[in-house]
Formats: C-alpha cells, sequence, structure tokens
C-alpha cells in the first residue's frame, strides 16, 4: 500500500490574520426606533461606527462628506470614528443631541420624533487593540455605504438583528453569542470593502492592498513566511509584474513599499506574541527572521518607541 500524498500546508490567511492581530470586536450599542420628523446628532465616535437600518429610511449627514447620504431597509453604513454625524427622517430638520436620549433610556432602543415605528435602525461600533487602531482606522474612508442590494447585505442585517436579539433574549449564553455573530458581521462589512467596485479609491493601507488582485500573491507571500528574506524580485515575480510596476503599485495601494511593509508586518508579529504568549524574545526574534535579539530589539524600538520587554510589561499592565 503506497503512502498518502502529503498535503501541502496553506498559505496564512492575510484578512483573517490582520483580523486576529488588530484584535478587532464589534459590538452593538443600541437601537432607534423613529416616527414623523426627526434628527439625532451623533458625536464623533472615536472608533468605527456602524448603523444599519431595518425599517424605514434615514438620512446620514457626515462632517465633511458633501451629499448627504440615503439609507433604505437593508443598507448598512460604516462611519470613520474621527467623523460626527446626524441620522435623520430629512437632511432638513435641525438636529438635537442624541446624548440625553442614550442616559435615559431604559431599554436596548432610543425613540425619536412621534409615536409609532416608522424607522428602526441598530447601531454598533468596531473596538480594536492599540497595534491595530493605525490598520483598520486609517484604511477606511470617511464612509462605507453598504447597499442592501450587495451580496453580503442580507447576512450582515441579519446578523445585526439576530445580535439584538441575542442582547434583549438574557438567555443562557445570549452575551457569547452575540459577540460571535457581531464578529461574523464585522467579517461580513470588511468583505464588502474588500471586493467592492470602490476599494481602489479608499486610502491607501492593508485594506486596499488586499482587494487589490494583483498584488495579492505577494501579500499572501509575506504572511505565508513574514521570516524569509523576501527580495522585490521575488515578490515581483509572485505578482508576475516587473519591479519597477510592482513597487509602484503596492506603495500606491499599501501606502508603503513592499520590504517597508514586510518590516512592519513582522513589528505586528512581534507585538502580538510579546502580548500574548510567553515566548523569548531571543526565540521571537529568530521566528521573524532577524540573525540577532539586538537587531530585533534595535528594530522594535524604532516602531513602537519601547524596547520588547518593556513592551512586553507595558501591554500586560493595561
Amino acid at each position: 500500500m503506497s503512502a498518502p500524498l502529503p498535503v501541502a500546508a496553506p498559505l496564512r490567511d492575510p484578512f483573517t490574520e490582520t483580523l486576529e492581530l488588530t484584535g478587532a470586536r464589534c459590538a452593538l450599542s443600541c437601537g432607534l426606533t423613529a416616527a414623523g420628523d426627526w434628527a439625532l446628532a451623533f458625536p464623533a465616535p472615536g472608533r468605527l461606527k456602524v448603523q444599519a437600518v431595518l425599517q424605514g429610511v434615514v438620512w446620514l449627514v457626515i462632517e465633511g462628506v458633501e451629499r448627504p447620504v440615503r439609507l433604505g431597509a437593508g443598507d448598512i453604513a460604516v462611519i470613520a470614528g474621527d467623523r460626527r454625524y446626524i441620522l435623520a427622517s430629512d437632511p432638513a430638520v435641525p438636529p438635537v443631541d442624541v446624548q440625553p436620549l442614550i442616559r435615559a433610556r431604559t431599554g436596548t432602543f432610543v425613540h425619536a420624533g412621534d409615536e409609532g415605528q416608522d424607522t428602526v435602525t441598530i447601531g454598533g461600533h468596531i473596538d480594536l487593540n492599540a497595534a491595530g487602531r493605525d490598520l483598520l482606522l486609517s484604511a477606511f474612508p470617511p464612509l462605507m455605504h453598504v447597499g442592501a442590494a450587495t451580496a453580503e447585505a442580507p447576512a450582515a442585517c441579519w446578523l445585526m438583528d439576530q445580535t439584538l436579539r441575542e442582547i434583549q433574549s438574557g438567555a443562557p449564553g445570549a452575551a457569547f453569542a452575540a459577540e460571535r455573530l457581531a464578529q461574523l458581521l464585522l467579517v461580513q462589512v470588511l468583505r464588502v470593502f474588500l471586493t467592492g467596485a470602490d476599494a481602489g479609491a479608499y486610502p491607501a493601507g492593508w485594506l486596499r492592498a488586499l482587494a487589490d488582485e494583483r498584488i495579492a500573491p505577494a501579500l499572501r507571500l509575506m504572511h505565508g513566511d513574514p521570516a524569509h528574506a523576501w527580495t522585490l524580485t521575488e515578490l515581483a515575480r509572485a505578482a508576475a509584474m516587473s519591479r519597477t510596476t510592482f513597487a509602484q503599485r503596492f506603495k500606491e495601494t499599501a501606502g508603503v513599499p513592499p520590504l517597508a511593509y514586510l518590516r512592519a508586518w513582522r513589528i505586528r508579529l512581534a507585538q502580538h506574541a510579546l502580548w500574548q504568549e510567553d515566548t523569548s524574545v531571543s526565540a521571537i526574534a529568530a521566528s521573524l527572521g532577524y540573525r540577532s535579539e539586538s537587531a530585533f530589539s534595535n528594530a522594535f524600538k524604532r516602531t513602537t518607541g519601547l524596547a520588547p520587554r518593556r513592551y512586553r510589561e507595558a501591554v500586560r499592565a493595561d
């Protein structure tokens, strides 16, 4: 009997891996019911904000965005963390501050306008760890609109609705289920970012780089074996481009040159290992392709401002 053929280990998925390193978590905050004429002003959330419309029509006005955006049932909006915004029945309605309504609520929902529920929305946010904020926040445009006709929108709206039901139910395991459902919601929303026709117009960063099919093979190589001393020639060959064309395209999409991206990715992996694992600094250095612990420590401190051991102490003390 012949021995089975060896099965090659799959290359690591850069999208999954980066989500894990950023500590990205999506959590629902509250819902909104409304009727008649109404408008609510929201402060800049300081993190990515998610709004889904389950029923009715909502107008979204975002600070710095020229035109209001109409959101219908099944639409989802992801709003950048540094932008104030307004939800309204009509952009012309003067807004009131939402904070007093949130503080006074007795349940999961706040209500605006007249009696009734012509409009129902659910709001949530995406939390990130310190190492991940610059990756996600810098990669997002002021607004990402996931239309109801998008392939991922029905699943995303169902996930938001189901998450809200879990929160309201108080059933055994509800908190655990709600957190997992919210994680799936985050994946659905980011997939729209990666596959949307507007991906090329988004800010340069890791998400836009993942959305670029031409440079994706090079990203998979770097993520699959970050310790390897990849050369520009090897990466360009994987992307089926000349060195010059590849380097230019990579910088346009990722925001940094290919080898700078690799160096930064190694540091992010090191940050995660120092935070989550008890592996020695020398072992981390070797696993990431550094020739010595001192070379790794110098590179790490240049990026983070702290030596590896001091960084480990600081993040574990938080």
